[in-house]
């Protein structure tokens, strides 16, 4: 496809481009490089990592160690089947098919997460978002759901004229199954940047080493100062990409990456760009002296068993590939008809089936099981492809720099935009142009594969990510969140744009000392979605400042002097208390305020043991049943998960 807007605006961050490239690789020399000692000494999990002096990298726990969602997160008995943790010689599980309840998940929300994602085989609003899709989510090593839903292959052509796909007969129609292959597209540089973490790992790469060290004619253009890591990262200044598929000779396409000439300063700015992964393709099969395909194969797939996961996928794959475009010029930068078994990406078409930003073909449960591998800290069964530190990089924001933009070694962090209310700072994962997306959760253990040929029969047939968001929002929302205390607590839903509050009745306080408490766990879409807690005399509303202590982690109450919590609270529940003195003598009236935009949301809001003290005296107490039945739930409701 072509690099213009009418790919990239599609999802508004997407990679405009995914493909493969030929099986022997656009590197010239076999000779490997060393250079250096690899990851081993710039551990990232005991400390704080600083790269280049301007870098300053928190730590984050993957899912072994990660704190579950509250007591009793897990199966019917409290103990969730979530492999338990990072430590070492703990249980790291291996996938198979179970119950939600022996995932520790809710079944209703898996229910609703194939319905919402039938609904999107309709017009929405103008054109189905996807002829078909595969559907797979699970949690520790069980796979709690894994559902195809409509059509691998459909359409014939598109028509253009009257924005319609011409069908073929309904014979020669496939359906989805669960073992139906994709063009990944972007999701392909997933595995490139694997296959560097692991040269880095081994030493023959350094993160901080600039591009042109290993592949002198890439400094042309002034990209002598672009280093691995800005590729990994895409801070490298690259523009989104440049159609190398017009030039007929591998030698031509070569020229123009190394004149490209960068559009900001490396390291100043984020731009998501093809070209990165193109350049760390040519560094990997430099410094390796193999193709970039079969690095894949020798170092990922084959040791996971991904045996339905490589580049070029063989003639004989193609009743079991879902279709893709009727690529023809203008809305396709080649005239090629219906892309059907090879890569859709004009570039990586150009390069012969085997690219670094695209190209690679798999399957939901060869991704469920990338996605278990990472979760378990590299290792899958008896296989290793990386190392526990290794791991951590990929779940390390590199760019603190650019708000927004988080981003680890290859996997982006943190966006709302596809992960939903599955979006943590520990949250990592991938899109891809034709309708595939990849997220894993290592607070939650979750993972969650959403495959669909978005592009079949067109391009301009669907816009947006919402049918990503939905699933990611529905298995959030399957992950329980149990009460701090009895049986339910104050749950202030999902939706979006709107507002919920939950109001406590008027009380007189008397006391110098009076104060509110209760528990609070929260995890919104930071900024734009927040949690209120307000006082009122009459008709006004104002903020009630208050404190907050999460269990364990940080010793001293954090002060929330704008009576408001947003973002992410670490999916435990803090002990709350809010200072009530300054209406002393007086009524008052005491809300939760609850308040989301029209985009994205996140896992939502709880409050828990409300409980207002006027001195010595309790006044108002929830669990009294007199006290709670005065409460006012307006889009808030009791819940026991």
């Amino acid at each position: 496809m072509t690099g213009d807007t009418n790919g990239w605006a599609a999802d508004g961050r997407e990679g405009a481009h995914e493909g493969p490239e030929r099986a022997g690789g656009l590197g010239t020399s076999t000779d490997a490089r060393t250079a250096g000692s690899g990851i081993a000494r710039r551990r990232v999990g005991g400390g704080i990592l600083a790269l280049g002096g301007a870098l300053a990298l928190t730590p984050i726990p993957l899912a072994g160690a990660a704190a579950r969602s509250g007591p009793g997160a897990g199966t019917a008995d409290g103990s969730a089947d979530t492999g338990a943790g990072m430590d070492s010689g703990a249980h790291r599980p291996t996938l198979r098919r179970g119950s939600a309840a022996r995932a520790g998940l809710l079944q209703e929300p898996l229910d609703q997460l194939v319905r919402d994602a039938e609904a999107y085989l309709a017009d929405s609003p103008e054109h189905p978002w996807y002829a078909g899709a595969v559907l797979l989510a699970g949690r520790g090593g069980t796979v709690a759901l894994h559902r195809p839903i409509g059509k691998a292959v459909r359409y014939a052509a598109y028509d253009e004229k009257t924005d319609t796909g011409v069908e073929f007969p309904a014979d020669q129609q496939i359906a989805m199954a669960e073992d139906t292959v994709f063009d990944l597209a972007s999701i392909s540089k997933l595995f490139t940047s694997l296959l560097a973490v692991q040269q880095i790992e081994r030493g023959t790469l350094e993160l901080e080493a600039t591009v042109a060290s290993y592949l002198p004619d890439f400094a042309g253009g002034g990209k002598q100062d672009v280093t691995v890591r800005h590729l990994l990262t895409h801070t490298s200044g690259f523009r989104s990409w440049i159609p190398l598929y017009e030039e007929p000779t591998r030698e031509g396409k070569l020229r123009r990456l190394w004149e490209e000439v960068p559009a900001s300063t490396p390291g100043s700015a984020y731009l998501y760009s093809d070209l990165n992964l193109i350049s760390l393709q040519l560094i990997l099969e430099k410094i390796t002296g193999r193709p970039l395909d079969a690095l894949l194969r020798d170092e990922i797939t084959a040791p996971l068993g991904m045996h339905r996961t490589r580049y070029n996928p063989p003639a004989s794959w193609k009743p079991k590939i879902a279709a893709t475009e009727d690529a023809r010029l203008p809305w396709s930068g080649l005239e090629r008809g219906l892309v059907w078994g090879e890569v859709h990406d004009e570039n990586a078409f150009g390069l012969d089936g085997v690219a670094g930003h695209a190209g690679v073909f798999s399957c939901a449960w060869d991704l469920a099981v990338l996605a278990r591998t990472l979760l378990n800290g590299g290792v899958y069964g008896r296989a290793r492809i990386l190392s526990e530190e290794s791991v951590d990089l990929l779940f390390t924001d590199f760019n603190t720099a650019f708000p927004g933009d988080e981003h680890g070694l290859g996997f982006e962090l943190y966006q709302h935009w596809y992960m939903g209310a599955m979006a943590t700072p520990r949250s990592a994962g991938h899109t891809g142009f034709t309708g595939t997306s990849l997220v894993l959760d290592p607070s939650t253990d979750t993972f969650l594969v959403v495959l669909g040929n978005s592009v079949h029969p067109v391009r301009s047939w669907r816009s947006g990510s919402a049918p990503r968001v939905a699933a990611a929002n529905q298995l959030a929302r399957a992950v329980p969140v149990r009460p701090e205390r009895g049986r339910t607590a104050w749950f202030s839903g999902m939706a979006s744009a709107s507002t919920a509050t939950l109001t406590l009745p008027a009380l007189r306080l008397h006391s110098a000392r009076a104060r509110l408490e209760c528990t609070l766990w929260w995890d919104t879409e930071r900024a734009a979605d927040a949690l209120f807690l307000e006082a009122s005399e009459s008709q006004d509303w104002q903020p009630v400042p208050f404190t907050t202590l999460a269990p364990g982690h940080r010793p001293d109450p954090q002060p929330h002097p704008t009576g408001s919590v947003t973002g992410w609270s670490g999916r435990v529940w803090h002990r709350l208390e809010a200072d009530l003195t300054a209406w002393r003598g007086r009524d008052v009236t005491l809300r939760w305020r609850y308040a989301t935009d029209r985009l994205y949301v996140g896992r939502g809001a709880y409050v828990d043991g409300l409980r207002v003290r006027d001195g010595v005296r309790t006044v108002f107490d929830a669990e009294r049943p007199r006290d709670a039945g005065r409460i006012e739930a307006t889009g808030w409701a009791p819940s026991a998960d």
